[in-house]
This record gives structure tokens, sequence and C-alpha cells, in this order.
């Protein structure tokens, strides 16, 4: 099991998560390396919760199978728990925001994609909230600026 942790500073904000519905599924793309031969993927890997792919020599399924091209044996990621919400903090912590169970492969790097959503202190949904930089706005209902700075994410075997 691999958990994905996040820290962030929020201000005038919480409930940090991703947009992760049937309707608008949520990609998570990592950087992937072979727990048999370390070789790793030479590409970023972008998967789901919501879709499935079938093991070759099993009856089960994954969110992510792929097959090493160096030592040619099959891997999976599945998405074990629905996002979890950031709720700010301070100081800010380490949360866990989402859990995978990797069979043959290790998730090594995070790479942030799509749209998250925040809840504002005084009620307002802030929808469009891109974590690939920090994100600045402002509340008009609180008559305040809110943001979202300083995201580090961590993979963890849980």
């Amino acid at each position: 099991m691999f958990a994905l942790e996040m820290t962030a500073d929020l201000t005038g904000v919480t409930n940090l998560r991703p947009v992760d519905t049937p309707e608008s599924p949520y990609y998570y793309s990592f950087r992937v390396q072979c727990t048999s031969c370390r070789e790793v993927h030479d590409k970023w890997v972008d998967f789901d919760r919501f879709t499935t792919r079938d093991l070759s020599k099993s009856r089960g399924e994954a969110n992510f199978v792929y097959k090493c091209r160096n030592c040619t044996r099959e891997s999976s990621a599945t998405i074990k728990t629905a996002p979890k919400a950031y709720v700010a903090a301070s100081p800010p912590t380490k949360q866990v925001i989402v859990e995978f169970e990797c069979r043959g492969c290790e998730l090594t790097e995070f790479r942030v994609s799509a749209e998250w959503v925040a809840d504002g202190v005084s009620g307002i949904v802030f929808e469009g909230v891109d974590l690939a930089e920090d994100w600045y706005d402002y509340d008009e209902k609180a008559g305040e600026e809110v943001s979202v700075k300083e995201v580090g994410w961590v993979i963890r075997r849980a």
C-alpha cells in the first residue's frame, strides 16, 4: 500500500480536494518503477479510480496495469480509497489524500493534474483551484484574499 500525502498552507479556505466523480474523474499522474528490475517507466502514467482493466494472468482487475519493457513483468495499481479533503491546519501538516495498492510496481513521483475545489471559510466554494503553482483568489463574502501556497507531495508506504 502507498499513501499520497499532501501539505499546504491554506488561508481562508479548507477542505481542498480534487474534483473526482464518475462524470468528471480525476486522473492521478505518477512516475512508476518496476519492483522486479527497478526500471523506471520513461513516461508519466495517468489513471482514475472509476476505470478498471483486467489483469492478464488473473481474474482480478486494477485501475492501472502495465508490462515492464525491461523484464516484461506485469504490474498493477488500484486506488483503494476515495480522495479525502485536505483540511486547513496551522502549521500545515501532512495529510493522506488517497491510498493505492500496488503489485509489482512503486509510485515514485506525483504530478498534479486537473482542477481542485476548496471551501471558503465564509461558505463560498472555490472551483478551478490549480495546484501547479500557488493559487490566490478573493472571497467576496468575507472581504479577504484566500490562497493555497507551498503545496508539497510525498508518496509513502502505508
